[in-house]
Order: structure tokens, then C-alpha cells, then sequence
């Protein structure tokens, strides 16, 4: 370990002497290995400093380079860096061979998502979080990423670096205000200037009121006068100026919110920086507006921003859909616009709306209006931009040319309510595994409340709510929406699916994760229903597009009602009378509840509690394994992470070589969690003397299971397993119960992954000490070893020091990789998955 320290330091200090001579690269800023900026005088305060470059180094050459931008990530959003220092220009990677640079405003959302574990060890590249950044990250850091070689790209690294690196100087101008330093600098200002504001900040905030509107005031100003003079918020010389409107009297009347130190704190912040920004960034600016917003509210509103491609795409497909001159013959409203930005590209303002829930958002979409000539994009009327909350306010409310629209039944059909709404729900991860409550304010809207029996459990989703009153209070119109999947996959929503029924005419998905706010790794999709037209959702195909707008192929997606999902097939092999084997441990019935699956002999009170798996008993092994197989066999990808797994047709248990290999899979996967520490290991399938075992099993259940020399337990009382066993579906190709009378067989796939695993116990049982009870999971734990997380977390490591177990391992993982691409056309086969 220590040589690689040293080894790491000379990469640094060959970098820092070689291309940044120029500058200062040695300041430290927490864990960040590099950090360049400008030569400082003594006593310049970090914090003060501009910086180019803030980067990750690696020893040697073979660190994958996407990787170190990702730990360079989680090092700083762990330890806030970007809150505490002014951010780069630039984050970097770099070792002994190449280097590579990305403008840091391309992942600044990155630091903004809500419910992310920042708290994980930046260099351990295993952690779900490390995953979920990196496949959030990889196709944007492709793109974007500038990557030159130390020696053949020599020539272009210097100038890139005299380009992009200028020398800057610590003077009375300050420090300019960029679209990558913004963020950095409002957090500043909430600590340094927010405080001399004499406002009630929280009551001001259940009003619609945030200090990011005052802080746009600021930037956006000049000798202490805000230039944008439509913004919300206004600075105005000595105090700020909000909620300007004509009263009853028609005077000219507004609120003001005066300094409470004679405006010190705000001059003395001032002097630090550059106002305003230059022109180049106001658009940005202003647009992201999002950036700025608390998160609890953030999380009450969704995201405002729709990335621009998927813009582009939503707006072609409406043509597709409408025609080509769909905006001339159709009327548009975007009634949860945010800023704006949905609306770039349409060109017919006069047949638009666009209403958001704050009045600082259409503050913000009037400034883009008035300033659109020079640096906006809002081709939009000022009548046509409103003030307006869609889930509780009275149409009443509405301008009238829009009132008359929705009011006219004919006119009404020419209607498309165009939107990306809100994808924040009541409930979140913690709410689902019991450990914590709904999110307050969230989902309590009067039109959940006006229609809460027809939405039922649907109704805690802010996109269904919309749903329901569009289809409820602006029947017959269009409906153009991004949503989740859950609408049509959901079984929570089948009641919903049922009531709220139209013609679903094109749809198109795309990850999740080019969202900003976003990390799953689910499907996003863009659909446009016809009220007008009623059928209930069954299924559709939609077109795939990967994160680069790339159509990548199709896919089918498809409903489930009551009855049809494979728990409702499962539920007929619980046996709660049988003797324990183990646990089997799962959550809900599509992909993205994948990870809850797993074998256990210790489930945790909470499990039982809520009945989140059933006991295996001998009476149910080979169900359980094909429910286990049937879950895991299929790579999760974003594309199926919401296809639901169902109730499959009656050829399921006729091919005994399927149930022999479902039984092969579970034994060994990564996800049996079987421990001898916690009771009798019954899964080990192989006898002592094959693999050399140094005392008599436990248990020699899973062997004998196998060889077919497990005896039938006598019948029991009627109205038990036993008399599901007797049903045709619950038996094996030749009727009898799922308790083999003669030894299985096994496909070719099964067989190498048996004879794989043998030889992977026979290696383990030469060990010293070896315990003879050992189960898969217990072996491995002997060769990786564990650690201990900084949270007190005891976990096994991902590799091991002994070449020979890794070279068995790596085989028997291959082995069943093969097996699972066997078991998986069958799964389809069968039903449990559509195709």
C-alpha cells in the first residue's frame, strides 16, 4: 500500500512540474488528490481562490479513467468540496500515461439529486452508489470528457492548457460569476448576505417565497440595480422589491424587504465577486433557476428542466402524431412549465400557454420573453403566461381565451396539454421497507382529494393527480406527457388503468437518468394520449432511445390486472406447516425490486413482519427456485426495470430439465445468502466423499433432494400443501408432487456449473479447519475475507489473495452465466416474462 502512495505522488509531482509549473498545484483541498489554481499571495484564503482544475490521480496506467471521475465525484460531494471552495473550471483524471478534462458545469446537477448516499468510500469502485454514478455518468463523460496523451498528445495538452488555464489576478474586480461557479457562489450568499435580510424566511417560503429570487436580484444587477426588471424579485439601490402588481385602485403597489445592517454583509459579499455575469450566461442562468431550490420543495415540484433533446424528440412525435402543422391547428398548454424550457422550439405563440405553480417561475419566463431578442428562447405572449396551481386552483382562474378553449366542447378536442409534470411521490425507500414515514405536503392536493376512490393508491404519484383532472375536468382533449411507466405497469395503478382509459397513439422511453435529479436506472417515456378515444391500456410498443438520442430498438410494453402476477402463481406452493430450509426473501414483482431477492435462514423481523418472503420447506424447494431463477436469470437493464413478472402458462413444469436447472442456479448465486452460522446449512448438494469433507454434514437434505432419496412426508390435513400438490399445475411432468422419486437430471449448462462448484468445495474442504457445514456463501467468505464500513457495517470483500480460488470461482461464474442464458429464453416461454 505504501508503495503505491509513493508511486501516486511522483505521477503528481511529474504533472505539477511538467504542465503546471505556471500555476499553483499544490494546494489540499480535503481528499481531492490535485487541485491547480492561480499563484497566490500570502494569505489568500483558499476559499477565495479561482480554480482550473480539481483531479483524481492514479498510479500506473491501467485505472479505467471514466472510474477515477467517478470517485472524484463521491470525494467531493462526500465531503461538500463544492460548497466550501469556489468551484474548478475543470474536474480531471489523470496517471503516469494520459490525462482528461470536463467542464465541471456538465455534472454540477450530479450534486443535486435527492434521497443519493453521498456517505460511501469514494475508492471502493463495488458500492450500489459507485454503480448508480456511473452509469449515470459514463455516456456524459464520454461525450464531454477532453483526453490527452502525456507524450503524443504533448503539443495539444500545452495548449489546451494556455487556452483554457489563463492566468488570473487577485484584484478589485473580483471574481466572475460563471454558469460553473453559480450554485457555489448562492450557497455563499445564503450564509453571508440571506441573514441581513430582514425577512421571516420560513413564512415566506409557505408562500412561494425563496432566497434564491433574491439572490438572482443580486447577480443579475449592476451598481446594486437589478437590470432583468421582470425577474421576481428586484434589487432596488438599498432594499429589494417583490410582488409587484396593480391593486384594486389600479395604483402601482409592491411588497419590499429592507437590510437589517445597513446593507454591510451584501456590499462586503459583492466586493468578492463580478456582477453581472456576462451575457453569454443569462439564459443558463435564469433557467436553472431549478439548481437553486431547496430540496424539500424540489421534492414537492419535481425537476422544472427537460433535458433539450427530449424536447426535440417529444415535439417530433407529436407530429408524427398531429401532423406537421400540428401548432397551427392545435392549441398548447404546458400547465406545470416551470421556466419555460419544454416550450423551446414551438413557434406559434399565439395558440400557447404556459402556467407554473410559482409566480417566481413566471417571473423568470416573462424576463426570457422581454429578453428574448438577446439571449432568450421563450417565444411565448406575456397574456399567455400565468400564475396557476394546476392540482388545486379553479379554472376559473384562467385567462380567457384559454377558458373559453377548455369550456367549448369542439374546441376543447384541439386542445394538447403538453407537460413533463412532477415525479415526486408521497412514499420513498424508506416508507417501503418500513423504516420511515411519507414525505409531508407532498401528494394532499384537492384534486386527490376530489378524486381519491377513482385513483385509490395511484393518487400519492403528483403525475397521476394531474392525469385525473385533466381526463376528469378537460375531457376529450390531448395529452402529451413524460412520465414514469407506472401508469401503465404498475399494479398499484390497475384500478387507475381501469378508469382512466384512452388511446395511447405513440410513446418512446429513455433512461431515466439524463433527468436532471435522477439516478435510478429505469425507464423515462414520453406518451401522448387521446381522451377522446377509450380503451383501456393493455399494451404498446415503444420506441427505445439511449442517452445520446440514439434509437437504439423497441420494446413491448405491457399491464397486468389482479391475478396475473407471478405472486399470485407463487402463493399456491407456501407451506407454513413444513420443517424450515430457508427463507426466501422478496419485493414486488418486476426488475427494480430485484435486489430484495435473496435465500436467507435469518430473515430480519421486519421481513416476517411484513411478509416479505415465505419459508422453504421440502414440499415447495423446486418452486421456490424457479421463483428465485425466474427473477435473476435476466440481466436488469433500464429498458426492463419496470416489466412486471407474472403468472405463467401451464407448460412451466413440463420440462424437468428446466426445474432441475432453476434448482442448479439458486444453489449457487451470488444472492443465496445461506450461513451455516445461522442454523443447519441444508443446501450443500454434494455428499462428504466427493468433496473431501473433513467430518460428517449436518444435513444431507439438497444431495439426497437431488439423488431422489428424499422420503414423502404422510399426508396432512386437508385444506393444506398437501392438497395443492395433488393439482395438475402443482406437480412434474409425471404427477407427482415436486419430490423426486429418482435422481435429476441435469442440462449440459446445469452439469458444468455442478462440476464447477464441486471443485470449489473440494479446494475449500483442503483448507485447514475447514468447516465441514459450509455453505456457498460461507466459503467465500473464508477466501475474500471481511471489512468493516465507517458506519460499523461488517462486509465481505470483493476479491481474495488466493489465485487458486480465484481462478475456481471465475469458472464457476462463467459456468453460470451459461446456465442463466440457458434458463432465460424458457422464461419467456413460459409466460413469466413477455417478450
Amino acid at each position: 500500500m505504501a508503495t503505491n502512495k509513493i508511486r501516486e505522488e511522483e505521477v503528481k509531482n511529474k504533472i505539477r512540474q511538467e504542465f503546471f509549473q505556471d500555476y499553483d498545484a499544490t494546494p489540499i483541498l480535503g481528499d481531492i488528490d490535485f487541485a491547480v489554481t492561480t499563484k497566490r499571495s500570502s494569505g489568500d484564503e483558499l476559499s477565495d481562490q479561482e480554480y482550473f482544475l480539481w483531479a483524481e490521480a492514479k498510479a500506473g496506467n491501467t485505472e479505467d479513467i471514466y472510474a477515477s471521475f467517478v470517485q472524484l465525484i463521491i470525494t467531493i460531494g462526500k465531503a461538500h468540496t463544492h460548497e466550501s471552495y469556489l468551484p474548478p473550471r475543470y474536474l480531471g483524471a489523470f496517471d503516469e500515461e494520459k490525462i482528461a478534462f470536463i467542464e465541471y458545469h456538465n455534472i454540477v446537477s450530479v450534486f443535486y439529486q435527492n434521497d443519493f448516499n453521498w456517505n460511501v468510500t469514494p475508492s471502493n469502485h463495488s458500492t450500489k452508489e459507485f454503480h448508480m454514478l456511473s452509469d449515470l455518468l459514463k455516456e456524459k463523460l464520454k461525450k464531454e470528457i477532453r483526453l490527452f496523451y502525456l507524450h503524443k498528445d504533448e503539443k495539444e495538452l500545452r495548449k489546451f492548457i494556455r487556452s483554457n488555464f489563463k492566468l488570473g489576478k487577485q484584484s478589485t474586480n473580483g471574481i466572475n460569476i460563471t454558469k460553473n461557479n453559480f450554485t457555489y457562489i448562492y450557497r455563499k450568499w445564503v450564509e453571508k448576505v440571506k441573514p441581513s435580510i430582514t425577512l421571516d424566511w420560513e413564512k415566506a417560503k409557505q408562500n412561494g417565497i425563496i432566497d434564491a429570487d433574491f439572490f438572482l436580484a443580486d447577480i443579475f444587477s449592476k451598481e446594486n440595480t437589478t437590470l432583468r426588471d421582470r425577474l421576481y424579485v428586484l434589487l432596488k439601490k438599498n432594499h429589494y422589491e417583490l410582488d409587484r402588481k396593480i391593486d384594486s385602485a389600479g395604483l402601482f403597489d409592491s411588497k419590499k424587504a429592507q437590510f437589517n445592517d445597513n446593507q454591510i454583509a451584501h456590499n462586503q459579499f459583492w466586493n468578492l465577486y463580478v456582477r453581472p455575469p456576462r451575457k453569454e450566461y443569462w439564459e443558463y442562468i435564469a433557467n436553472r433557476r431549478d439548481l437553486l431550490v431547496p430540496q424539500d420543495i424540489r421534492e414537492r415540484k419535481g425537476s422544472f428542466f427537460t433535458p433539450q433533446c427530449w424536447v426535440e424528440l417529444s415535439q417530433e412525435y407529436i407530429a408524427k402524431d398531429l401532423g406537421e402543422d400540428w401548432q397551427d391547428e392545435y392549441y398548447i398548454w404546458d400547465c406545470c412549465a416551470g421556466t419555460g424550457n419544454l416550450l423551446a422550439g414551438l413557434t406559434n405563440k399565439y395558440q400557447i400557454w404556459a402556467s407554473t405553480l410559482d409566480q417566481a417561475d413566471v417571473d423568470v419566463i416573462h424576463d426570457r420573453i422581454a429578453n428574448m431578442e438577446k439571449v432568450g428562447t421563450a417565444n411565448l405572449l406575456d397574456s399567455h403566461v400565468f400564475q396557476f396551481d394546476f392540482l388545486n386552483d379553479s379554472f376559473d382562474k384562467l385567462p380567457p381565451g384559454l377558458k373559453d378553449i377548455i369550456t367549448n366542447e369542439e374546441r376543447r378536442k384541439k386542445l394538447i396539454i403538453y407537460i413533463n409534470p412532477p415525479c415526486a411521490e408521497a412514499s420513498n425507500a424508506r416508507t417501503v421497507t418500513g423504516t420511515g414515514s411519507n414525505r409531508k405536503g407532498l401528494a394532499y392536493t384537492s384534486t386527490k382529494d376530489k378524486y381519491k376512490k377513482e385513483l385509490g393508491r395511484a393518487g400519492n404519484e403528483i403525475f397521476a393527480q394531474f392525469f385525473a383532472r385533466i381526463a376528469n375536468d378537460i375531457p376529450d382533449c390531448i395529452l402529451a406527457l413524460f412520465s414514469t411507466l407506472k401508469a401503465l405497469q404498475g399494479p398499484n395503478f390497475s384500478g387507475f388503468r381501469a378508469k382512466y382509459q384512452a388511446k395511447l397513439s405513440r410513446m418512446f422511453i429513455v433512461p431515466a437518468n439524463t433527468f436532471d435529479n435522477v439516478t435510478g436506472h429505469f425507464p423515462y417515456g414520453f406518451q401522448i394520449f387521446h381522451l377522446a378515444e377509450k380503451e383501456e391500456f393493455v399494451s404498446c410498443i415503444a420506441d427505445v432511445y439511449d442517452s445520446k438520442a440514439n434509437m437504439i430498438g423497441s420494446k413491448n410494453i405491457y399491464s397486468c390486472k389482479g391475478g396475473e402476477l407471478i405472486i399470485d402463481w407463487f402463493r399456491k406452493f407456501y407451506d407454513k406447516q413444513g420443517d424450515h430450509l430457508g427463507y426466501l426473501r422478496f419485493l414486488g414483482t418486476d426488475f427494480q425490486n430485484n435486489r430484495g431477492v435473496f435465500l436467507t435462514l435469518a430473515p430480519s423481523t421486519n421481513d416476517l413482519k411484513q411478509v416479505k418472503g415465505t419459508w422453504i420447506t421440502r414440499k415447495n424447494v423446486i418452486p421456490s427456485c424457479v421463483y428465485f431463477s425466474v427473477r435473476l436469470c435476466t440481466e436488469a437493464t433500464w429498458v426492463n426495470d419496470r416489466d412486471q413478472f407474472l403468472y405463467p402458462n401451464k407448460e412451466w413444469n413440463c420440462n424437468e430439465h428446466f426445474l432441475s436447472d432453476c434448482l442448479v442456479f439458486t444453489l449457487f448465486n451470488e444472492k443465496n445468502n445461506i450461513q451455516s452460522q445461522h442454523g443447519t446449512n441444508h443446501w450443500i448438494p454434494f455428499s462428504e466423499e466427493e468433496v473431501g469433507a473433513q467430518d460428517n454434514f449436518e444435513s444431507h437434505f439438497m444431495h439426497d433432494f437431488i439423488m431422489g432419496k428424499v422420503k414423502e412426508e404422510k399426508p396432512q390435513q386437508e385444506g393444506t400443501i398437501q392438497d395443492i400438490f395433488t393439482e395438475q399445475e402443482a406437480q412434474t411432468p409425471d404427477g407427482n408432487s415436486f419430490t423426486p422419486t429418482e435422481p435429476l437430471k441435469f442440462s449440459q449448462e446445469a452439469q458444468a456449473v455442478l462440476d464447477a462448484g464441486r471443485e470449489l468445495w473440494r479446494y475449500y474442504h483442503k483448507q485447514a479447519g475447514a468447516n465441514p457445514n459450509a455453505s456457498y456463501y460461507d466459503i467465500k467468505m473464508h477466501f475474500q475475507g471481511t471489512k468493516t464500513t465507517k458506519s460499523g457495517k461488517v462486509q465481505m470483500n470483493s476479491t481474495s489473495e488466493d489465485a487458486t480460488y480465484n481462478a475456481l470461482l471465475a469458472d464457476l461464474r462463467q459456468s453460470m452465466k451459461l446456465l442463466a442464458a440457458h434458463i432465460e429464453p424458457k422464461v419467456y416461454d413460459y409466460g413469466f416474462l413477455k417478450k
